[in-house]
């Protein structure tokens, strides 16, 4: 049996989170907020990317990549306190 739609001017497609994520980075409050984390979150994975080589994990299993992670965020923030006099003797 086939089902037709009557009287339905235009039928609402559905919304995909890409669209979703647009509409919600386009408001204002959405590029206020997505201009604070390209200043905070993002340099910080670029860093670690494309300085330190973590383009993928190289462990298998979820408590070994959590180390993983853990220890590529340690090394990147020991750096940002070498960077900033952290342990100098004055």
């Amino acid at each position: 049996m086939r089902q037709v739609a009557f009287l339905i001017k235009e039928q609402a497609l559905p919304v995909t989170l890409n669209e979703k994520m647009k509409r919600e980075i386009d408001s204002p409050e959405g590029r206020r907020r997505y201009s604070q984390r390209m200043g905070t979150v993002e340099p910080v994975f670029g860093n670690l990317r494309y300085n330190k080589g973590l383009d993928r994990f190289t462990l298998r299993g979820q408590i070994k990549v959590n180390t993983q992670w853990n220890l590529f965020c340690l090394v990147h923030n020991i750096e940002k306190l070498a960077h900033h006099g952290y342990g100098e003797r004055r």
